[in-house]
């Protein structure tokens, strides 16, 4: 009786350890609000007066189309664009702007992707870090979230605070915590 009773507890406390999801989402709405926010801005300033600006969202693909007359305006209306959606409250680091701008005829075009979701290289390197930590956690990647469980919410604390201090380039989410 004992032995079947120690058995089922364990089972229960497996199942049913503290654990939390780490995302990298973006919420559509929100980068919605925060592109009419810049085009508005961009619109009402006196340097952009008379001049060719075009900020299209693909809200499909999570891509970002800018256009301007000239690389120094392209340029303000990134700095515009990150100001304003943190404002919104969407990290800087939703933007990949790794991309160069190009040229086309007289214009300058840049398209800018919106980082939705966690690529399967950057969870396996989220997954080593956790592991590099010490935390006696154990992480799962599932898609694009990887689940974080461990027996004491302090360690799921320690991986959070730690995961503040990697340098990913990813804006991270904590979601779903179970206690």
């Amino acid at each position: 009786m004992s032995c079947v009773f120690y058995i089922c507890r364990f089972i229960i406390q497996f199942l049913f350890m503290p654990s939390f999801d780490l995302v990298s989402k973006v919420d559509l709405q929100t980068l919605d609000n925060a592109i009419n926010v810049v085009e508005k801005e961009i619109k009402n300033r006196f340097d952009f007066k008379g001049a060719h600006v075009v900020i299209d969202l693909n809200k499909k693909d999570f891509k970002l189309t800018l256009e301007a007359d000239s690389e120094m305006k392209l340029q303000q209306i990134i700095d515009v664009l990150i100001s304003r959606s943190m404002k919104q409250g969407l990290a800087a680091e939703v933007y990949d702007l790794s991309s160069e701008a190009h040229q086309s005829g007289k214009i300058m075009k840049k398209d800018v992707p919106v980082r939705n979701g966690i690529k399967q290289e950057d969870a396996k390197k989220i997954v080593k870090l956790i592991k590099e930590s010490g935390a006696k956690v154990q992480a799962a990647i599932m898609d694009d979230i990887i689940r974080i469980s461990g027996k004491k919410i302090d360690d799921l604390q320690f991986v959070i605070q730690a995961s503040k201090n990697w340098d990913l380039g990813l804006a991270l989410q904590y979601i779903n915590m179970k206690n």
